[in-house]
């Protein structure tokens, strides 16, 4: 097994967002006055683009609202959200192991690396991988 490569993804694989995003969602609709669900209504949003996600919450064509809308987002989730996130049970003897056994490992994440990092940082988690990637903030 030496040698091989195992790429994980952070939201949903290493810890569950749930929390952060929504609250961070539920943040940037309530700042834009638009009408907030409740989180558990808001599992949904965890996974596909935040301005697309934006845009259909909004119910807006407008495309500089979910633009505001990712923005006000990004102003809570940069500071608060992205530590509102819970590692899942004994995913670090889950990492370890595969590490021990020599495998090479990666997180791969749509999430903005600027913040990937952090959360694997923030949680000890970055022990166990090679690099972190992710996209940019500007979506490349």
């Amino acid at each position: 097994m030496q040698g091989l490569t195992v790429v994980f993804d952070l939201d949903g694989t290493l810890t569950d967002p749930f929390v952060g995003i929504t609250r961070s969602i539920q943040f940037a609709l309530e700042q834009l006055g638009a009408t907030v669900p409740p989180a558990e209504a808001l599992g949904w949003c965890i996974g596909p683009p935040l301005q697309e996600t934006f845009a259909t919450l909004l119910q807006t064509d407008d495309p500089q609202l979910p633009v505001e809308a990712l923005r006000l987002f990004r102003e809570r989730f940069s500071t608060v959200g992205l530590f509102e996130n819970t590692p899942y049970p004994a995913i670090n003897q889950v990492l370890q192991t595969v590490q021990v056994a020599g495998l090479r490992l990666y997180v791969a994440t749509s999430k903005p690396a600027v913040f990937a990092r952090q959360i694997v940082e923030h949680f000890d988690l970055a022990r166990y991988f090679l690099v972190v990637y992710g996209s940019e903030l500007d979506g490349r």
